[in-house]
Formats: C-alpha cells, sequence, structure tokens
C-alpha cells in the first residue's frame, strides 16, 4: 500500500527532494513503525555496480524520521542528529524495504532504529538515528 499525500498532510507526508529523487515509497506510516521501499535502479548505484552507501543512509534518515514525526505529531518538528548506518552486504539489484522502529521516544530526543532488507529478507545495512523534538519557530 503507497499512502498517498495531500496538501493538508503534514510536511513529512508529503515526500519532496531527496525522497522524491531516490524514488523510495511510503509503504507504512505509523508512529510505532515505518516501512519504506525502493526499486534498486541505476541511478542508485556507485562505479562498482553497487548500491552507494548513501542511498542506506537516506534510508535509514527518511524512515525513522517520518515515524518520530508521526510520533510527536503535527504541531512538533523533529530534525535529525546523528546518523550511524552499517552497510552489511552488496546490493546490485532487486528491491529494498527499510523498516523503522523507535528504540527510545522521549521529550527531548527519540532514537530509533532502521533494517534494510534485500528481496529475500536479508538484512543488508542497519542504522539509527537520533533525533531532536524541536517546537516550531514562531
Amino acid at each position: 500500500m503507497v499512502i498517498a499525500s495531500t496538501d493538508q498532510d503534514p510536511v513529512w507526508m508529503n515526500p519532496a527532494g531527496l525522497t522524491r529523487e531516490l524514488g523510495f515509497e511510503l509503504t507504512d506510516v505509523t508512529p510505532d513503525r515505518v516501512v519504506v521501499t525502493v526499486e534498486v535502479t541505476s541511478k542508485l548505484l556507485q562505479p562498482y555496480g553497487i548500491v552507494h552507501g548513501g542511498v542506506y543512509c537516506a534510508l535509514v534518515e527518511t524512515a525513522a524520521s517520518l515515524g518520530a514525526a508521526a510520533w510527536l505529531g503535527p504541531d512538533r518538528q523533529v530534525v535529525g542528529v546523528a546518523n550511524t548506518t552499517h552497510m552489511l552486504r552488496a546490493v546490485r539489484d532487486g528491491r529494498l524495504t527499510a523498516t523503522a522502529t523507535p528504540v527510545h521516544r522521549g521529550r527531548s530526543q527519540q532514537l530509533w532504529l532502521v533494517e534494510i532488507a534485500e528481496d529475500s529478507g536479508r538484512v543488508v545495512a542497519r542504522g539509527d538515528l537520533r533525533l531532536q523534538n524541536l517546537d516550531p519557530a514562531t
């Protein structure tokens, strides 16, 4: 299920910029779990023909940020402050699925774990994202 966004949706539900350019699809977004998928295409590969590490980092940032924002609610904002992503296996084609779940959700910060798997279900990358909870600028 791809979540369709409208102009009335919170800003975090309207994929734009890098998320759209890389072809990320939001398949499940809740305060407790986020799933983002992407089809591996030539534009996601580095010169050796494998998925660029930055794609994994962007999947971690995207999935965790969406969950953190959904949990925090529409009156506040989140920003990533630390992204640690480990690439475990090379991928050349297929579809990647990033699944984000919360580790800690506090008053000022959140920590989310993201596992990225290939079509077979084998985990190919794993990362965590620490986010700062913000009050919107007035």
